[in-house]
């Protein structure tokens, strides 16, 4: 397993904190169990109404957001969450199909991977990237 990608924040041992909003259930355990493996606590939500519920109880260090969900799709939830000062600057990575085409169109997201490609190997270079922190390669 490849750790170290910032699993405490600066200060102190807390560890960070992610929400991963998507309506496919095997999408969310594949984010949330990557993310549990490198030290994040994990929040999930189903659509971003159940997002924005959860960010009255918590603020997340990242969102990693599905675009294409009901209730409330990825775009609208990052414009409620560009909106509000207290959340605006949360790095948000957005997981779609390749096929949608939401990375000519959304273009708010500090980071942008594709379901259909090696999602794990996609969410290392979204942290490393957004997070601002080297991989470090440990032993399982």
């Amino acid at each position: 397993m490849a750790g170290g990608i910032c699993p405490f924040k600066e200060r102190g041992e807390m560890p960070l904190c992610a929400l991963v909003v998507d309506d496919s259930m095997l999408i969310r355990h594949t984010v949330c169990r990557f993310l549990e493996q490198h030290g994040f606590s994990v929040e999930s939500a189903t659509n971003g109404q159940e997002a924005l519920e959860a960010l009255k109880r918590f603020r997340p260090d990242l969102i990693i957001t599905d675009i294409q969900m009901p209730k409330m799709c990825g775009s609208e939830l990052i414009t409620a969450l560009k909106a509000k000062p207290e959340t605006h600057d949360i790095p948000i990575v957005i997981v779609a199909g390749k096929q949608s085409g939401f990375e000519k169109k959304e273009k708010r997201a500090d980071f942008a991977i594709f379901k259909d490609i090696d999602i794990e190997e996609q969410l290392e270079k979204a942290l490393q990237t957004i997070m601002n922190c080297k991989a470090v390669s440990t032993a399982k």
